[in-house]
């Protein structure tokens, strides 16, 4: 369905499902694509064409010298969208364009003690105001996605500002195309899913340890957050010792053991190994809790662990979960593959660019 402010988006389903499989599986030709979609190769030739001709689509060089008639392989045309992000972190804001094939373009960044409504505001209308004016009149914009926590204002009193705050509403007012927002934890989920890796399975549990342990869930190939968006949200799942698993496995928790505020990046990341191995431990104990619950709930083959954390502590959290899946009676249920996630630091903004990609270009319109 064509929105108002975007009439040079108007996609059929199996356009959008074309497309959808170029993004998951890279390059592919007619022939793929009309054996896995089931429709006919007449009308496969139709739909790309009317693709390639709307500037989504591009066809590379004929593939010769193979078994049957020559082919051309189509891949995502890098500017055949673009969409900002925007995520707001507890010590930092962060805004990108992404393009039409998930790669950054542009990225802004400030740092803050924590965040309040108007600096987010301020910044976003600043950095989208400086984008926007260093693109050509002719790029294409589909919109805006937000990754925010949600109930900002349970982090204390300095946030009360944000309670009934419609940061969505606000941003919207002065832009040409429209805005969504979604939990930040839901859209680091939903970038594993749309720019992450491709050869995962069409139902999985996503992790995500940052500041605060979070997590996302995908059905049939798509993130659901349910009627409450409550959905997901792993890091308010009880654990054994009544806690909840934000308690163990987030890096507040590690910050309170160290004293200290860790930087929002790998290279400040400097933690004494036995304080960081205590603490990998406890949540990789907690982690498997959990995975192992949502498995006995949904009958989930995967788990997908990332975060804001540098690589060597996300694998060794990885296997300490791993460790403690196979130490947890599993009578009855098939203990899941656990595996690491492709995005880190990365994954809440690409989350928050994949909203209006998703909506848009998705099929069914929306990750939800």
């Amino acid at each position: 369905m064509p929105n108002d402010l975007t009439p040079w988006i108007d996609l059929s389903w199996n356009e959008r499902q074309i497309l959808s499989l170029v993004r998951r599986r890279g390059p592919l030709p007619r022939a793929a694509l009309a054996q896995t979609t089931g429709l006919s190769p007449q009308a496969i030739t139709n739909l790309t064409r009317n693709l390639i001709r709307n500037g989504f689509l591009d066809a590379g060089a004929v593939v010769r010298g193979k078994v049957g008639q020559p082919s051309t392989p189509l891949s995502l045309a890098p500017d055949g969208a673009q969409f900002l992000g925007l995520k707001i972190g507890r010590r930092l804001v962060e805004l990108a364009l992404v393009d039409f094939v998930g790669r950054v373009k542009i990225h802004r960044q400030e740092i803050y003690g924590h965040p309040t409504p108007d600096r987010v505001l301020t910044f976003a209308r600043n950095g989208i105001a400086t984008i926007l004016g260093s693109l050509p009149p002719d790029a294409r914009i589909a919109g805006l996605g937000v990754a925010t926590p949600f109930r900002l204002w349970d982090w204390g009193s300095e946030m009360a500002g944000w309670h009934g705050f419609d940061l969505a509403g606000r941003l919207a007012e002065d832009l040409p195309f429209p805005v969504f927002l979604e939990n930040d934890a839901s859209t680091a989920c939903a970038a594993e899913l749309i720019f992450g890796r491709s050869a995962l399975p069409r139902d999985f549990v996503h992790l995500y340890v940052a500041h605060f342990a979070g997590g996302g869930v995908v059905l049939d190939g798509r993130l659901r957050v349910g009627p409450r968006r409550n959905a997901g949200a792993l890091g308010s799942m009880p654990i054994p010792g009544g806690r909840q698993l934000l308690d163990c496995a987030s890096v507040s928790t590690l910050e309170a053991r160290l004293g200290r505020s860790l930087p929002p990046d790998d290279s400040g990341w400097q933690v004494p190994p036995d304080t960081e191995g205590r603490w990998i431990a406890e949540a990789g104990d907690a982690l498997a809790f959990v995975a192992l619950s949502a498995v006995a709930l949904l009958d989930i083959p995967v788990v997908v662990i990332d975060g804001a954390i540098p690589r060597p502590t996300r694998a060794a959290l990885v296997e300490a979960t791993r460790a403690a899946m196979a130490r947890l009676p599993a009578a009855g249920i098939d203990r899941p593959e656990i595996i690491e996630g492709s995005l880190a630091r990365s994954a809440r903004i690409l989350g928050a660019a994949a909203l209006p990609l998703a909506h848009f270009f998705e099929p069914g319109g929306a990750l939800t």
